[in-house]
This record gives C-alpha cells, structure tokens and sequence, in this order.
C-alpha cells in the first residue's frame, strides 16, 4: 500500500442536481505539510472538506488516505445523463467506496468547522473530554463494573493538558459557548486534536478574528503542527495568515483548480490576481 501522500484527491467532482459545486478537482498533501485551499466564496472549498470527511459522497472521484482509498464513487442512475464533471468513466469499473464521517475520524482525520460547532450544552472541559471516546477501548461491561478508571484518568489528564496549550485550563468549568470568539475557536481546534489525528482541517480558522488573534492563530498552527507532528490542511480568506503558514496553495474558482504553487508563485499568478486576490492584496 502506497503512502507517498498523505491525501490524495483524484477527479473530484461534487454535483448537486444541475449545480457542480466542485468539478474535476485533484491535489494531494505531503506528510508535515500545511496547505492551503483558497477561492472566492462559493467556489467550493468547504464542499471539497465535506467529501474527505465524508460529509458528502462524492458525485465521482477518490480520496485516499495514506494510501487507502476513504471514498470512491461514480455517476449512477439519474446522475449519469446529467453528469457535468470531468473523467465521468475514470472509476466506473472499481467499487464505491463510504465511511461515515466518524470512521473518517477514527482513521486519523479531524476538521473543524466554519460556523463553529461546539456541544453548547457543555463545558470547555467536557468538550474536549468527550470526543477522546471515540477512542476509549472500555465498553459497556468495563463501564458496569467500574473496570474503566484508569482510561478515564488518562483522558481527564489529556484534556488538561490541551487545555493548558491555549490557556484555558482556568476556564474548564465555564460554558464552552460563553467563551469569547476567538477562544472559541481554539477551543474548537483543541477539541480536534483530541481524537489524535494524522490529518487536520482547518476550516476559516481566523473567520472573525482581529489582526492580532489571526498573527497569534498563524503561530499556533506552526506550532500545534511541530508539537503533535500534524499535517494540516486549512481553507482561510485571510492572505497574510495563508501566505504565512502555507507550503503549498490550491486555488479553486468556480469548483475548478486555477493554480497550485508556493506562496510566491501564487502571489504573481495573473490568474488568481483575477479570480480571487485582487492586485491591491498582494
């Protein structure tokens, strides 16, 4: 089995009725790479994160996961006459292939979201706590017999340990949506980091943060990647924290990829200037 990347998008095509949300679309991460997927709002970015995760099952196309195959699929029924994506026949012959989204998670791949998604019945605590079950080896009979102690002991000592790297262990017991904003979305990164993944998605992490929230959020990731030996894969409209953090950068407009560089390059791409960036952001 092949890991010479860490993820591996093949033909990509996300269709919705007559809509391509994201057409024909391929890239691939490396092992400890940060990269970026930028485009104007509605080309597609968080519908490309929504099939790795498997939120959505792709119209047509693979995505493989060091090296195995985490999603596959083809047109079928009334999609076929309708299809507008490229390479329509490229895996008509090889089975699908679903997961949901928490055996995505189980695999080694975590996410969070745009509009955050914290369990806003409970507190900055407890949300780190409980997403580490998705990994507890007890069941129910351990539970029963209370034969579980030491595993609960270790993942109570974890989440104090992720909450201290943001400091918010002095803020456990609050209300996780009281937090301010921007703690909020560290806290929701931290939870993230919680199921232990190989893979991290960072959807518009610095959304709503101010100049110096989003210059502390780029050293963070830097240094989340480092302590955790991440690779990270991260959508976000603010250039400097993209152009500061990135290794590599996917452009996509209109569901379709208009370039892929290193910062520099995509910085002098007449294309992207176009599309996306505008010459005075530059």
């Amino acid at each position: 089995m092949s890991q010479e990347h860490v993820l591996d998008i093949r033909h990509l095509t996300m269709q919705f009725g007559g809509v391509v949300a994201v057409n024909d679309f391929s890239m691939h991460i490396d092992d400890g790479e940060i990269v970026a997927l930028i485009g104007p709002n509605g080309a597609g970015k968080t519908t490309a994160f929504n099939a790795v995760t498997s939120v959505y099952e792709p119209t047509n196309g693979e995505i493989l996961f060091e090296g195995e195959t985490i999603a596959r699929s083809h047109p079928t029924g009334k999609m076929k006459k309708i299809f507008a994506g490229g390479h329509p026949d490229a895996f008509v012959s090889q089975p699908i292939i679903r997961h949901t989204p928490d055996e995505i998670t189980k695999k080694g791949i975590s996410r969070t979201f745009q509009n955050i998604r914290l369990f806003s019945g409970m507190t900055v605590f407890e949300n780190v706590l409980t997403v580490q079950h998705l990994r507890k080896k007890s069941n129910f009979f351990t539970a029963a017999f209370h034969l579980n102690g030491a595993e609960e002991k270790q993942m109570r000592e974890k989440t104090m340990e992720l909450l201290k790297i943001v400091g918010l262990q002095d803020l456990r017991d609050e209300m996780a949506t009281s937090l301010p904003y921007g703690k909020q979305r560290l806290l929701e990164i931290i939870r993230a980091l919680a199921t232990d993944p190989k893979l991290l998605l960072l959807d518009e992490p610095a959304a709503g943060m101010n100049p110096q929230e989003t210059l502390e959020l780029a050293a963070f990731i830097q240094d989340i990647k480092r302590k955790f030996q991440l690779t990270v894969f991260v959508i976000e409209h603010h250039m400097d924290l993209v152009m500061g953090i990135s290794d590599r950068i996917y452009v996509i407009d209109f569901g379709k990829q208009i370039a892929e560089g290193v910062p520099s390059e995509i910085q002098n791409n007449q294309a992207v200037i176009d599309a996306y960036l505008g010459g005075d952001d530059l």
